[in-house]
């Protein structure tokens, strides 16, 4: 018999006086947290199942049923805490690695909370947005060096109306319904959605107008008629989450919807390599970059996805010289379907010193004006994108705050697809949980709640364009920053 010195990260109270023994809760889990007894001739649960989703305290119609941390602490230890010990026990127990989901929760700093808007008084008088026109609408793309009304030819772009778009998350990964709710959003709001490594699903051509297929080292889904179709085309070499690892998306989450669509056999494991085997240097980057143009008769931009990492600005600066039209540059807090643990809490940097690292970059080399930059990982907020703006960023991806948005409660668990909300499984009585209308329209009022906010916070500052704050680091101060902090990122202290 297997012996377990774990004990349960949680634990459930179920108020008796409360508790109706309806069985809502028994219905609604999907971790088989909660059963119904016949001998005992109630619901009974085993904490040891229990995720902490909520979906059993949301549904539940008495009110009956909170979730805490498991009360029971270890010694206190400054070097071993209870999270260290608990994940040790579980390598012991199995011998594998471990497995996670979202994004980095360790209490790294997170540099936005230490960045301050600048605001105007008196001299420069602040703009209303209610009365006056702000223009935030952004253009992604290659800019030629010089302006020359008489020519008609300029590089292709992709036209914003919000500088936001959603990142990239594979069907596979997340459920039909999510694709369908970032589309219709993406769609209404004249931004873009990204479909991730795991190809474009039939269902969604007639939202291909703003969208962004992805072409990753596993090339699933990739075809002449996908590229063709697309908005923009994306190269991912790497994400914050996992900088130098591949995917790998169960055989049991490939059904028959995902196996077309990634155009693998059903039941069948879908890996990423963590390297492209046809890129070993920035000239292999620069023949899969015209390969594609070529592929999309130079008629949409080529993107290329990283990882922040030390070396960013060099590498940007080569992605940039080898003819990418725009670069996403995703930090270590971004999130993913699954990530082993140690990978995602000790590799890469945060996404605020990757961005002004290598916007500084760019502008001293004076090759601008070749690439758009789009900050990733850890963007939670109308604050953070401006922020991001001001640090040298053309636009944002979110997707955490979208899935937060579609009713995600970040329990971490993404890779046992059993997602209780609908999102991060291909589970069908699980994925009729998400109702692609209702998250389509969520997501719509989150980003023009944030739009109004943005236009807010520019009109505070005394700008009326975006374009006036892309790079403008003046703007910005920093608060509870060390000096060698405020030089990375090119800002002053506040007070100064």
């Amino acid at each position: 018999m297997a012996v377990s010195w774990r004990m349960p990260e949680y634990k459930i109270n179920r108020d008796k006086d409360r508790c109706i023994d309806c069985q809502v809760c028994v219905n609604q889990c999907a971790n088989d947290v909660h059963t119904w007894d016949e001998d005992l001739n109630r619901v009974v649960s085993d904490e040891n199942l229990c995720v902490n989703c909520h979906r059993c305290v949301v549904y539940c119609p008495t009110r009956a049923l909170n979730i805490e941390k498991w009360p029971t602490a270890f010694k206190d230890n400054a070097n071993w805490d209870s999270g260290a010990i608990k994940q040790l026990y579980a390598q012991a127990e199995s011998g594998g690695i471990l497995l996670t989901g979202m994004g980095n929760d360790r209490p790294y700093p997170v540099y936005w909370d230490n960045l301050l808007l600048n605001a105007s008084q008196v001299t420069n008088p602040s703009i209303d947005p209610l009365r006056e026109p702000i223009e935030i609408k952004t253009f992604l793309g290659r800019k030629p060096a010089r302006f020359d009304p008489s020519s008609d030819e300029f590089p292709p772009q992709m036209e914003l109306d919000i500088p936001v778009l959603f990142s990239a998350m594979s069907f596979g990964s997340v459920s039909l319904n999510v694709h369908k709710s970032l589309a219709r959003a993406a769609s209404e709001l004249n931004v873009f959605w990204n479909t991730g490594e795991g190809g474009l699903h039939r269902d969604l051509f007639e939202y291909t107008a703003n969208t962004i297929v992805q072409v990753a080292s596993g090339r699933f889904g990739v075809d002449a008629e996908m590229l063709a179709r697309a908005a923009a085309v994306e190269i991912k070499i790497g994400q914050g989450a996992k900088p130098g690892i591949g995917g790998h998306l169960p055989g049991e989450k490939v059904g028959n919807e995902v196996s077309r669509t990634r155009m693998i056999p059903p039941g069948t494991d879908a890996i990423s390599p963590a390297p492209h085997h046809d890129i070993y240097s920035i000239e292999d980057l620069r023949q899969l970059i015209f390969s594609l143009k070529e592929a999309t008769e130079y008629s949409k931009p080529i993107m290329v996805k990283v990882a922040a990492v030390h070396n960013i600005a060099a590498i940007a600066s080569g992605i940039a010289r080898a003819g990418a039209d725009i670069i996403a540059i995703d930090g270590f807090r971004g999130g993913s379907g699954a990530t082993p643990l140690r990978i995602r809490d000790n590799v890469g940097i945060p996404i605020e010193f990757a961005l002004a690292a290598v916007d500084t970059r760019l502008r001293e080399e004076k090759i601008r004006n070749q690439v758009s930059l789009v900050a990733a990982g850890s963007i939670r907020n109308s604050a953070d994108v401006v922020k991001a703006i001001a640090l040298g960023a053309d636009a944002v991806y979110i997707g955490t705050a979208a899935l937060l948005a579609l009713g995600c409660h970040l329990c971490q668990k993404c890779y046992t697809g059993k997602c209780n909300w609908g999102i991060a499984t291909q589970n069908p009585r699980l994925v009729s949980r998400l109702n692609s209308e209702v998250g389509s329209r969520h997501l719509v009022n989150l980003l023009r709640a944030w739009e109004h906010e943005i236009k807010e916070m520019l009109g505070g500052m005394g700008i009326n364009a975006l374009e006036s704050l892309r790079g403008n680091r003046l703007m910005l101060r920093g608060i509870g920053l060390n000096e060698k902090e405020l030089q990375i990122m090119g800002i002053k202290a506040a007070g100064e």
